[in-house]
């Protein structure tokens, strides 16, 4: 295993060796002023606490949906299932209403949630942080929904399946919510 240090190493090599590591996909989506709905992909989502429930994400610092997060004060992360490289390929590049087309409910303060997917937090902003060229948001766990299935990840800079994993069952079955953890 060939070891470099970040003081002789080009980013995009860095990139690379942090891209083995495999992620979910999710849509970070939120209400900002005025009602504007916005939304990002992302695979920088992680459970920090479950006393008290708190996840994170992070967004760019270059993004042009920085402002409206930083904002809203609510988001939901939406994790995205296998089947739903199109959304996430929606949210990934710029468009002027990435929400066209696409059948939303609303969640806790008007955030939109994606339909479809495996998870969704809704989440109040606790904490943003600086973290190089990236912000860090912590969110508290409001309240979620689960259900089974395949989920869609990310490896080595492109989308990716997980083999032989349990996640192939019937997506129809009963979705999961949690109401106690609505505050």
């Amino acid at each position: 295993m060939k070891q470099t240090t970040t003081t002789d190493m080009p980013s995009r090599e860095l990139r690379n060796a942090l891209g083995l590591y495999t992620t979910g996909v999710a849509v970070v989506t939120c209400a900002g002023p005025g009602g504007h709905r916005c939304g990002v992909t992302v695979n920088s989502f992680a459970s920090v606490s479950l006393d008290p429930p708190l996840v994170l994400w992070s967004l760019q610092r270059s993004s042009p949906s920085l402002e409206t997060f930083e904002q809203a004060g609510h988001f939901a992360v939406n994790v995205l299932a296998q089947d739903q490289q199109d959304v996430s390929d929606r949210f990934a590049r710029p468009a002027i209403d990435k929400f066209d087309g696409l059948v939303c409910s609303g969640g806790l303060n008007g955030v939109p949630l994606l339909p479809a997917c495996l998870a969704r937090f809704e989440c109040r902003t606790e904490a943003c942080h600086e973290g190089g060229d990236h912000v860090i948001f912590v969110g508290r766990v409001l309240r979620w929904t689960a259900t089974p299935g395949a989920p869609l990840v990310f490896h080595g800079g492109r989308y990716d399946r997980l083999v032989g994993h349990r996640a192939a069952l019937d997506r129809s079955a009963k979705a999961t919510a949690c109401a106690a953890c609505a505050a």
